[in-house]
Protein backbone atom coordinates (compact mmCIF):
# COMPACT_ATOMS: atom_id res chain seq x y z
CA UNK A 1 0.00 0.00 0.00
CA UNK A 2 1.32 3.43 -0.94
CA UNK A 3 1.89 6.18 1.58
CA UNK A 4 -0.07 9.41 2.09
CA UNK A 5 1.84 11.13 -0.71
CA UNK A 6 2.09 8.05 -2.94
CA UNK A 7 5.69 7.12 -2.09
CA UNK A 8 7.00 3.62 -1.48
CA UNK A 9 8.35 2.83 2.03
CA UNK A 10 11.99 3.33 0.98
CA UNK A 11 11.44 6.49 -1.09
CA UNK A 12 12.63 9.98 -0.14
CA UNK A 13 10.47 13.01 -0.67
CA UNK A 14 11.59 15.26 -3.55
CA UNK A 15 14.87 16.88 -2.42
CA UNK A 16 16.42 20.05 -3.81
CA UNK A 17 19.24 22.48 -3.00
CA UNK A 18 19.24 26.12 -4.12
CA UNK A 19 22.69 27.61 -3.37
CA UNK A 20 23.46 31.27 -2.66
CA UNK A 21 20.07 32.02 -1.15
CA UNK A 22 21.85 34.40 1.28
CA UNK A 23 24.63 36.11 -0.73
CA UNK A 24 26.23 37.83 2.30
CA UNK A 25 27.02 34.43 3.85
CA UNK A 26 30.21 32.57 2.94
CA UNK A 27 27.96 29.67 1.96
CA UNK A 28 24.20 29.22 1.91
CA UNK A 29 21.48 27.01 0.50
CA UNK A 30 17.73 26.65 0.54
CA UNK A 31 17.14 22.95 1.11
CA UNK A 32 13.78 21.27 0.51
CA UNK A 33 12.66 17.87 1.74
CA UNK A 34 9.22 17.76 0.16
CA UNK A 35 7.28 20.67 1.63
CA UNK A 36 9.84 21.22 4.37
CA UNK A 37 12.11 24.14 3.47
CA UNK A 38 15.07 25.45 5.45
CA UNK A 39 17.55 28.26 4.77
CA UNK A 40 21.00 27.09 5.88
CA UNK A 41 23.93 29.51 6.00
CA UNK A 42 27.56 29.29 7.05
CA UNK A 43 29.67 32.28 8.09
CA UNK A 44 33.21 32.35 9.44
CA UNK A 45 34.42 34.87 12.05
CA UNK A 46 38.07 35.55 12.87
CA UNK A 47 37.66 34.88 16.58
CA UNK A 48 37.11 31.97 18.95
CA UNK A 49 35.02 31.60 22.13
CA UNK A 50 36.50 32.90 25.36
CA UNK A 51 36.63 29.43 26.92
CA UNK A 52 38.95 28.24 24.14
CA UNK A 53 41.32 31.14 24.77
CA UNK A 54 41.23 30.58 28.54
CA UNK A 55 41.96 26.85 28.21
CA UNK A 56 44.47 27.22 25.40
CA UNK A 57 42.50 24.93 23.07
CA UNK A 58 44.09 24.93 19.59
CA UNK A 59 42.11 25.41 16.39
CA UNK A 60 38.67 26.86 15.92
CA UNK A 61 35.07 26.20 16.86
CA UNK A 62 31.80 25.36 15.13
CA UNK A 63 28.40 26.21 16.52
CA UNK A 64 24.85 26.13 15.17
CA UNK A 65 21.59 27.98 15.69
CA UNK A 66 18.16 26.71 14.65
CA UNK A 67 14.84 28.49 14.55
CA UNK A 68 11.40 28.20 13.01
CA UNK A 69 9.98 31.33 11.45
CA UNK A 70 6.55 32.32 12.79
CA UNK A 71 4.93 31.50 9.43
CA UNK A 72 6.59 28.07 9.10
CA UNK A 73 3.66 26.22 10.71
CA UNK A 74 -0.10 26.24 10.19
CA UNK A 75 -0.58 28.32 13.32
CA UNK A 76 1.82 31.18 13.99
CA UNK A 77 4.80 30.05 16.05
CA UNK A 78 5.96 32.81 18.43
CA UNK A 79 9.62 33.77 18.17
CA UNK A 80 11.84 32.55 21.00
CA UNK A 81 12.84 36.13 21.80
CA UNK A 82 9.21 37.00 22.54
CA UNK A 83 9.20 34.38 25.32
CA UNK A 84 12.56 35.50 26.68
CA UNK A 85 14.17 32.05 26.36
CA UNK A 86 15.12 29.48 23.76
CA UNK A 87 12.54 26.81 23.09
CA UNK A 88 13.66 23.42 24.45
CA UNK A 89 13.10 21.70 21.11
CA UNK A 90 15.07 24.36 19.23
CA UNK A 91 17.94 24.05 21.70
CA UNK A 92 18.04 20.27 21.29
CA UNK A 93 18.00 20.49 17.49
CA UNK A 94 20.72 23.11 17.19
CA UNK A 95 22.93 21.03 19.46
CA UNK A 96 22.32 18.07 17.15
CA UNK A 97 23.25 20.14 14.09
CA UNK A 98 26.45 21.28 15.78
CA UNK A 99 27.42 17.73 16.78
CA UNK A 100 26.74 16.43 13.27
CA UNK A 101 28.98 19.01 11.58
CA UNK A 102 31.74 18.91 14.20
CA UNK A 103 32.01 15.17 13.48
CA UNK A 104 33.19 15.90 9.93
CA UNK A 105 35.00 19.25 10.26
CA UNK A 106 38.69 19.45 11.21
CA UNK A 107 38.60 22.29 13.73
CA UNK A 108 42.39 22.57 13.83
CA UNK A 109 42.45 23.19 10.07
CA UNK A 110 39.85 25.93 10.60
CA UNK A 111 42.41 27.92 12.59
CA UNK A 112 41.49 30.44 15.27
CA UNK A 113 38.06 31.04 13.76
CA UNK A 114 34.43 30.31 14.55
CA UNK A 115 32.13 28.78 11.97
CA UNK A 116 28.54 29.83 12.54
CA UNK A 117 25.79 27.67 11.06
CA UNK A 118 22.28 29.12 10.98
CA UNK A 119 19.24 27.06 10.03
CA UNK A 120 15.94 28.91 9.67
CA UNK A 121 12.83 26.92 8.84
CA UNK A 122 10.61 28.58 6.23
CA UNK A 123 8.07 25.77 6.05
CA UNK A 124 7.74 22.76 8.34
CA UNK A 125 6.28 19.48 7.13
CA UNK A 126 8.30 16.95 9.11
CA UNK A 127 12.05 16.36 9.12
CA UNK A 128 13.20 19.91 9.81
CA UNK A 129 16.21 18.70 11.81
CA UNK A 130 17.33 16.22 9.15
CA UNK A 131 16.87 18.77 6.38
CA UNK A 132 18.83 21.31 8.46
CA UNK A 133 21.80 18.97 8.91
CA UNK A 134 21.81 17.95 5.26
CA UNK A 135 21.52 21.54 4.02
CA UNK A 136 24.00 22.89 6.55
CA UNK A 137 26.65 20.51 5.27
CA UNK A 138 26.18 21.85 1.75
CA UNK A 139 26.43 25.45 3.03
CA UNK A 140 29.61 24.60 4.94
CA UNK A 141 31.18 22.89 1.93
CA UNK A 142 30.45 25.93 -0.23
CA UNK A 143 31.83 28.30 2.42
CA UNK A 144 35.08 26.36 2.79
CA UNK A 145 35.49 26.07 -0.97
CA UNK A 146 35.29 29.84 -1.34
CA UNK A 147 37.56 30.53 1.62
CA UNK A 148 40.18 28.26 0.06
CA UNK A 149 39.73 30.01 -3.30
CA UNK A 150 40.34 33.47 -1.78
CA UNK A 151 43.33 32.29 0.22
CA UNK A 152 41.78 32.52 3.69
CA UNK A 153 42.14 28.76 4.23
CA UNK A 154 44.95 26.56 2.95
CA UNK A 155 42.63 23.57 2.52
CA UNK A 156 39.01 22.74 3.26
CA UNK A 157 38.52 21.59 6.87
CA UNK A 158 35.53 19.47 5.74
CA UNK A 159 36.78 15.88 5.88
CA UNK A 160 33.66 14.30 4.41
CA UNK A 161 29.98 15.00 3.83
CA UNK A 162 27.31 14.27 6.41
CA UNK A 163 23.55 13.92 5.91
CA UNK A 164 20.52 12.96 7.96
CA UNK A 165 17.11 11.41 7.38
CA UNK A 166 14.14 10.31 9.43
CA UNK A 167 12.64 6.84 9.62
CA UNK A 168 9.72 5.48 11.60
CA UNK A 169 7.10 2.81 12.04
CA UNK A 170 3.54 3.53 10.97
CA UNK A 171 0.82 0.87 11.00
CA UNK A 172 3.46 -1.83 11.29
CA UNK A 173 5.54 -0.61 8.33
CA UNK A 174 9.02 0.91 8.49
CA UNK A 175 9.11 4.11 6.42
CA UNK A 176 11.82 6.47 5.21
CA UNK A 177 11.70 10.28 5.42
CA UNK A 178 8.39 10.86 7.22
CA UNK A 179 6.22 13.85 6.36
CA UNK A 180 4.31 15.60 9.14
CA UNK A 181 1.16 13.46 8.91
CA UNK A 182 3.22 10.26 9.07
CA UNK A 183 5.40 11.53 11.89
CA UNK A 184 2.34 12.54 13.91
CA UNK A 185 0.83 9.04 13.71
CA UNK A 186 4.04 6.98 13.89
CA UNK A 187 4.51 4.55 16.79
CA UNK A 188 8.30 4.77 16.43
CA UNK A 189 10.23 7.90 15.48
CA UNK A 190 13.89 7.75 14.45
CA UNK A 191 16.38 10.34 13.14
CA UNK A 192 19.70 9.05 11.84
CA UNK A 193 22.84 11.02 10.93
CA UNK A 194 25.49 9.36 8.76
CA UNK A 195 28.66 10.21 6.87
CA UNK A 196 29.95 9.60 3.36
CA UNK A 197 32.31 7.05 4.86
CA UNK A 198 29.37 4.92 5.95
CA UNK A 199 29.68 5.69 9.66
CA UNK A 200 26.95 6.88 12.00
CA UNK A 201 27.15 10.15 13.91
CA UNK A 202 23.92 9.86 15.87
CA UNK A 203 20.81 7.71 16.13
CA UNK A 204 17.77 9.20 17.86
CA UNK A 205 15.12 6.51 18.11
CA UNK A 206 12.18 6.21 20.47
CA UNK A 207 8.82 4.52 20.77
CA UNK A 208 5.81 6.81 20.99
CA UNK A 209 3.94 5.13 23.86
CA UNK A 210 5.06 1.84 22.31
CA UNK A 211 7.94 -0.62 22.17
CA UNK A 212 9.61 -2.03 19.08
CA UNK A 213 11.74 -5.11 18.34
CA UNK A 214 15.40 -4.97 17.35
CA UNK A 215 14.57 -6.22 13.86
CA UNK A 216 12.58 -3.03 13.24
CA UNK A 217 15.55 -0.94 14.38
CA UNK A 218 17.75 -2.80 11.91
CA UNK A 219 15.21 -2.22 9.14
CA UNK A 220 15.12 1.49 9.95
CA UNK A 221 18.93 1.64 9.94
CA UNK A 222 18.97 -0.04 6.53
CA UNK A 223 16.35 2.38 5.20
CA UNK A 224 18.32 5.33 6.57
CA UNK A 225 21.52 4.03 4.99
CA UNK A 226 19.79 3.93 1.61
CA UNK A 227 18.33 7.42 2.08
CA UNK A 228 21.56 8.97 3.32
CA UNK A 229 23.38 7.52 0.33
CA UNK A 230 20.93 9.27 -2.00
CA UNK A 231 21.22 12.53 -0.07
CA UNK A 232 25.03 12.43 -0.16
CA UNK A 233 24.94 12.04 -3.92
CA UNK A 234 22.59 15.04 -4.29
CA UNK A 235 24.69 17.10 -1.88
CA UNK A 236 27.81 16.50 -3.97
CA UNK A 237 26.00 17.44 -7.18
CA UNK A 238 24.82 20.70 -5.58
CA UNK A 239 28.32 21.53 -4.31
CA UNK A 240 29.97 20.72 -7.64
CA UNK A 241 27.58 23.08 -9.42
CA UNK A 242 28.55 26.14 -7.36
CA UNK A 243 31.17 28.65 -8.45
CA UNK A 244 34.06 29.80 -6.27
CA UNK A 245 32.45 33.23 -5.98
CA UNK A 246 29.04 34.05 -4.50
CA UNK A 247 26.31 34.63 -7.06
CA UNK A 248 23.97 37.55 -6.51
CA UNK A 249 20.35 36.49 -6.92
CA UNK A 250 18.33 38.85 -9.13
CA UNK A 251 16.00 41.17 -7.26
CA UNK A 252 12.37 40.16 -7.69
CA UNK A 253 10.73 42.52 -10.17
CA UNK A 254 7.20 43.31 -9.02
CA UNK A 255 6.60 46.22 -11.38
CA UNK A 256 4.24 44.21 -13.57
CA UNK A 257 2.10 43.16 -10.60
CA UNK A 258 2.21 46.56 -8.94
CA UNK A 259 2.58 49.27 -11.60
CA UNK A 260 3.26 52.82 -10.54
CA UNK A 261 0.13 55.00 -10.72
Amino acid sequence: MDRIDGRTPEQLRPVSFEPDIAPHAHGSVLVAFGKTRVICSAMVEDQIPGWMKAQGVPGGWLTAEYSMLPCSTLERKPRDISRGKLDGRSSEIQRLIGRALRAVVDLRALGARTLWIDCDVLQADGGTRTASITGACVAVAIAFRRLVADGTLRKSPLRQLVAAVSTGVLEGRCLLDLCYEEDREATVDCNIVGTAGGDLVEVQCSGEEAVFPRRELQTMLDLAGHGIGELLRMQQEAIDGVSDRPVEKPVLDLSAQFPLV
